[in-house]
């Protein structure tokens, strides 16, 4: 695993933390640092990426000795402490703008599995350096247009459409007689689209819709594939990925129940372009992991993201509010608009960094002022700073 060492403090762009509320606590705003970039800042519900320019990409490949092609270019991806959950972005009493320690906890968890899987000699990922808890140094990928879903339990979205009556799940035939939160005889690959495919029949044009196995081999140019050989690659490294995770797992006393996993191409020190793996894996945000001991005794117990939506659902009058679609406006005002008891978020965070610790065998390193260590890092150790 990476060991993170936090140097010494820069003061941060002044203009940043005037227009954003830096915390001590959290890192909330992360698409406005002072980082050299030759794109727009792309910045998702929690992620941001800084694409570099050419020279910069270049330099940081022969300083660093990162294994991939000369000319590749690569981003500075930093990950804050906010939470998203029922697709809004969720805050605390107090200005509590995040979950204190989540994004180091995550990124640790990643990195160890994604080590663990280079090592065993799956496929390396697009991660290339994580020289601060909040950072990596990525490389660009091109991915592939599904979400690689693995399930070991019947449980979450599978067992509402089995409860109502299906049986045929992303071309998977299920047997009558079973029960909620039962574990399946097998490891099941059940994708879903990421982003729109249009003209495809038979797949609506939807983002997150099922597909199949079959599918994905029938129209395998359309999804990005290289080659219809690598729709079972990327199926194999999935259940080799699940298998070595849940065999971690288990002396631990926790299960993985579910889990996503996303792919991409990208181009080795040879020029050679290789499927990888990217985005976060194995973490308690992309994984429903439970309890083991509390499951041997007929409970289920979350250690994942999972046990903050069940507790807004408990949290709100009206459940239905964070459940129905047609209801994501008023569902997006609410969120802006309300902060949520501390608590909720603090619980969160310790589960977070229970759930790392003992996954990783160490503790979660959490900067105090995570703006200033991380501009530290990136400008007087990788001399990116504007």
């Amino acid at each position: 695993m990476t060991t993170v060492r936090i140097l010494g403090k820069t003061a941060p762009d002044a203009k940043f933390e005037e227009t954003h509320n830096v915390s001590s606590q959290v890192l909330a705003a992360n698409d406005a640092l002072p980082i050299r970039t030759s794109e727009p800042v792309h910045s998702g519900k929690v992620r941001s990426v800084y694409w570099l320019a050419p020279e910069d990409s270049a330099r940081l490949i022969v300083q660093r000795g990162y294994a991939v092609a000369p000319d590749a270019q690569l981003a500075v991806m930093v990950i804050s402490d906010r939470i998203s959950a029922f697709d809004c972005i969720w805050r605390g009493e107090g200005g509590l703008a995040g979950v204190p320690g989540k994004g180091a906890a995550l990124n640790a968890i990643s990195q160890f599995w994604f080590d663990q899987f280079r090592h065993a000699g799956l496929a390396r990922s697009h991660i290339l350096e994580v020289p601060h808890p909040l950072v990596w140094i990525v490389q660009r990928a091109e991915p592939i247009m599904i979400e690689a879903i693995a399930r070991r339990f019947i449980t979450g979205s599978m067992w509402r459409a089995y409860e109502r009556g299906v049986r045929r799940f992303c071309g998977i035939e299920l047997p009558d007689n079973l029960h909620r939160d039962q574990r399946l005889n097998e490891t099941l690959v059940t994708p879903s689209t990421k982003g729109i495919v249009r003209g495809l029949p038979g797949i609506p044009e939807a983002d997150d819709t099922n597909v199949s196995q079959a599918q994905l081999m029938e129209h395998w140019q359309a999804f990005g594939f290289r080659t219809q050989d690598d729709v079972e690659r990327y199926a194999v490294l999935l259940r080799d990925g699940v298998d070595l995770i849940t065999r971690h797992l288990a002396p631990l006393d926790l299960m993985l129940v579910d889990t996503k996993f996303e792919f991409g191409y990208a181009r080795d020190a040879s020029g050679e372009e290789t499927l990888i793996y990217m985005d976060e894996v194995g973490t308690p945000d992309s994984s429903r992991i439970w309890d083991a001991v509390a499951y041997r005794g007929g409970s289920v117990v979350e250690n994942s993201k999972e046990e903050f939506r069940q507790a807004l659902l408990r949290h709100v009058n009206d459940p239905q509010l964070l459940l129905d679609h047609n209801r994501f406006e008023e569902r997006q005002s609410f969120a802006r608009d309300h902060a949520l008891p501390a608590v909720m978020l603090h619980t969160l965070s310790e589960t977070y960094s229970s759930v790392a610790e003992r996954i990783t065998g160490v503790a979660v390193s959490v900067p105090d002022r995570p703006l200033e260590s991380m501009m530290a890092v990136l400008d007087g150790e990788l001399g990116l700073a504007r």
